[in-house]
């Protein structure tokens, strides 16, 4: 873990022409999001046992067809949900399903992807081989979210570790959906402009004015981990905060939330009634859709509406699209930023450096 103690002057490292250029945001899809962890699936999709769930990764951009298989053991599956014999999709719809049988030829796998049998093919030597089963990309599992990776080898315990060590005297098997305030917002910006917007709390006493009444904005601790990076927003007196146990590296200050960002498009924002989750999914150099999904440990007190969480994200939003407009313009160039509030904007921009080819 590293903590954000610079006081020398920053810059941004990505060019304005990264927010726009369709080239670089095509390499990001390749490079970038394909390798990394991805969030794929709440405790919204419950695992029962004999069922079968499609899930599209990243729709939009990514558009990669995605099941969640349940086998008669209670034994959840991450699959591919594409045949490995013509490429047809095998499960469209959620429900039952005993077996995974092609609609288009007939080829049949089992709950865990394993290709059981073709017509036409019984008496063919070798078949079914490996190959033949449903493709099994890495899976991670926290708190009932299902993660998924469809390339690279990035370790999700690795990635999780900074969200798991901290909150881990949380109940988090307790953790249920509030789905009256899950919903999907439209962003007219690129998705890198949503995450630079998150990863400083620098806009808040201009842009959210409940927020700012709610933190003491004094301080704002800021954590930067190899994969992520924390802030800290701390309450103001008689406004809620976690109890935080003895010996937490935290012990002693009034916790209002963790803001936890993890490498490139995942935010899960934690505080004493539960969890808010923002997923940025990017569907164009100027155009993102975000998901926002709630869920509260189960008998605690207070939600969404106890930290004003709609109105916030409707101010981010807002604020992000003129931002956008505002890149696009012939004489915009990046200036300093300011060490204390900013330093998680540049730790994210080194890191999706790295994932881009060098420029000619």
């Amino acid at each position: 873990m590293i903590r954000s103690t610079a006081h020398s002057a920053l810059r941004t490292l990505l060019p304005a022409d990264f927010y726009r250029d369709r080239q670089m945001y095509d390499q990001c899809l390749d490079t970038l999001f394909a390798p990394s962890w991805q969030f794929l699936a709440g405790p919204e999709i419950p695992s029962t046992p004999g069922h079968a769930h499609p899930v599209t990764l990243l729709p939009g951009s990514l558009n990669e067809p995605m099941l969640l298989s349940v086998d008669a053991d209670g034994r959840e599956h991450v699959l591919s949900n594409v045949c490995t014999h013509r490429g047809n999709l095998l499960v469209s719809t959620p429900g039952r399903c005993r077996q995974l049988v092609c609609g288009y030829h007939g080829r049949a796998f089992a709950p865990d992807g394993t290709c059981l049998r073709q017509p036409g093919l019984d008496r063919v030597k070798g078949f079914p081989g490996r190959e033949d089963d449903l493709r099994r990309p890495a899976s991670g599992h926290w708190a009932g979210l299902r993660f998924v990776r469809l390339a690279g080898d990035a370790s999700f315990e690795e990635w999780m570790a900074p969200i798991a060590e901290r909150t881990a005297h949380l109940p988090w098997d307790t953790l249920e959906p509030l789905p009256e305030h899950c919903t999907t917002y439209p962003v007219k910006a690129h998705w890198a402009l949503y995450t630079d917007n998150f990863l400083e709390g620098l806009h808040i006493p201009f842009i959210h004015p409940a927020l700012r009444e709610a933190l003491d904005m004094s301080v704002y601790p800021i954590h930067l981990f190899p994969r992520g990076s924390l802030q800290m927003g701390l309450a103001k007196e008689n406004e809620p905060a976690f109890d935080l146990p003895p010996g937490h590296p935290d012990a002693g200050s009034r916790v209002y939330a963790w803001y936890f960002w993890l490498f490139p498009n995942l935010m899960l924002n934690v505080y004493p009634w539960g969890l808010s989750v923002n997923v940025v999914e990017p569907t164009g150099p100027d155009s993102t859709r975000v998901r926002y999904l709630t869920y509260r440990f189960r008998g605690q007190q207070g939600g969404p509406q106890s930290h004003a969480l709609a109105a916030t994200e409707e101010e981010d939003d807002r604020v992000v699209e003129q931002v956008q407009r505002g890149t696009r313009s012939r004489l915009y160039h990046p200036g300093h930023l300011v060490p204390e509030w900013e330093s998680a904007v540049v730790h994210f921009h080194q890191m999706v450096l790295r994932h881009l080819p060098p420029r000619a």
